[in-house]
């Protein structure tokens, strides 16, 4: 079995939403903006918790994913372009959070797997 609290990625996707949530502290944001950055990097956080307690789950990897795409669509879904240090902040730690999510999946999908052979 796989040790929690161990994954890089995880790790990252958990700084990934700290660092969504509280850039609203420096950059220039609309209400949209805020309430986008600060949602979707709290879900990522826990979602990152979740992984790291819980190695055995490839839900979680996707959730990561999920949020991931989210943010990124999130600047022209919720016309905040303008706002270019929130926009390029939902850009990068979308595409970030995309890319530990997927870097994830197959150790996950190796640690369920032995998990279930165990029963």
């Amino acid at each position: 079995m796989a040790k929690r609290w161990m994954r890089w990625q995880d790790w990252g996707a958990v700084v990934l939403g700290v660092i969504a949530a509280l850039s609203v502290l420096w950059v220039a944001t609309s209400v949209a903006a805020l309430w986008s950055l600060v949602v979707f990097g709290v879900l990522l956080l826990l979602s990152g918790l979740w992984s790291l307690a819980m190695p055995g789950s490839v839900a979680s990897e996707y959730v990561h994913i999920g949020l991931g795409v989210l943010l990124f669509i999130s600047p022209w879904v919720l016309k905040y372009t303008d706002f270019n240090g929130a926009a390029w902040t939902s850009w990068v730690i979308g595409v970030l959070a995309v890319a530990v999510g997927a870097a994830t999946i197959p150790v996950a999908t190796t640690v369920h797997r032995g998990m279930a052979g165990q029963h």
